[in-house]
């Protein structure tokens, strides 16, 4: 068969944005991941800056430089393990990803997937960039790991191209959308584990990584489609990113700071000495970035009495003092306020 080299370019990943944030929830599966082969969390999580604590953490953020740091330690810990990179793939279902996996889920064709996948790839958890092109209703997606660390390169492509198949089969079970798959890498040992995630046996040593669709595929009608649903859901993507970038900066690291030391939290006059600014300056920066320290402040106490409430059996007291509030009262009138619940009501209703 020819395949297509023009044609006209979907919305691409581009350069990957280092500085912004991504949840913890990968590193959870790849630590999962090494326990399975009998690795330890320490030796996954070693010159990370994250703890098991971190780890347990449902609401915590990493840079996408902690995470690659917990490949490389897996990768070089476990060298021996073929096809490694696939089986990590493998653990990434849809319902990680949160609303963009939603609107993934609800989008009317793999067409307008591949544009809401493509335009918001940074609220999933992938480092290879992907750009997709359509001639003639046939579709060339090309994978480029060119900026990946060499050292992580294979695992990190394996494992993207696995989740993004995976990803395919959950919202089309049965389907077989490829028509071909290229792999620039050298034919490994275990060419065969790539069968069963590409339907199609891949070819190896060619110019680019890229996957041919059927002819027709990107138009077909998926199962679950609701383009009302997938629009409402790229809103919530489009709000979500957005604040994820004006986050990346001063936010950031008031935000770490305040974390430090949840039960004494430090007020604006201590932090903006700390970073060196007057505390006038300091509200005037997070106003730019759309935020303030107050709310900041309530975002940090929220996420912990969140993860408290349903992860350690603490009385309410126990987890007001550990917040830094003076009595339980002063606890329950604030969570009221952020959740519109009471804390007793937010945990029997995540403990059923």
């Amino acid at each position: 068969m020819t395949i297509p080299q023009t044609g006209t370019p979907m919305p691409s990943h581009g350069e990957l944005p280092r500085s912004i944030t991504r949840s913890i929830v990968s590193v959870q599966l790849l630590v999962r991941l090494a326990a399975d082969h009998g690795l330890d969390a320490e030796d996954c999580l070693a010159s990370t800056g994250l703890t098991a604590a971190d780890i347990a953490a449902p609401h915590r953020d990493i840079t996408p430089e902690q995470e690659l740091r917990v490949i490389g330690n897996l990768v070089a810990a476990l060298p021996d393990v073929p096809a490694l990179g696939l089986e990590a793939g493998a653990r990434y279902h849809l319902g990680i990803y949160g609303v963009w996996g939603f609107a993934l889920a609800t989008s009317p064709t793999p067409r307008a997937l591949a544009a809401i996948a493509l335009r918001y790839l940074d609220l999933s958890f992938a480092f290879v960039r992907f750009e997709l092109a359509v001639h003639d209703a046939t579709g060339l997606l090309t994978l480029d790991d060119a900026h990946v660390p060499a050292a992580v390169r294979r695992f990190v492509l394996e494992r993207d191209f696995a989740a993004m198949a995976n990803a395919i089969t959950e919202i089309m079970p049965g389907a077989r959308p490829f028509q071909r798959v290229d792999f620039a890498m050298p034919q490994p040992a275990y060419a065969r584990a790539f069968e069963p995630i590409c339907g199609v046996r891949p070819c190896f040593d060619q110019p680019r990584h890229r996957v041919v669709f059927q002819p027709g595929f990107l138009d077909t009608p998926l199962p679950r489609g609701d383009a009302l649903i997938a629009r409402a859901c790229e809103d919530h993507c489009r709000r979500l990113m957005q604040r994820k970038q004006a986050r990346q900066g001063l936010s950031m690291q008031v935000r770490d700071r305040l974390l430090r030391s949840p039960h004494r939290m430090p007020d604006c006059t201590a932090i903006a000495g700390e970073l060196h600014l007057s505390p006038r300056t300091l509200r005037r920066k997070l106003m730019e970035e759309g935020t303030s320290f107050r709310s900041l402040s309530d975002e940090v106490r929220r996420a912990l009495a969140e993860e408290l409430l349903t992860t350690a059996q603490l009385k309410l007291d126990e987890v007001a003092s550990r917040l830094g509030y003076s009595d339980a009262a002063s606890f329950i009138h604030a969570f009221k306020r952020w959740t519109g619940e009471s804390p007793a009501s937010y945990r029997q209703a995540r403990w059923r």
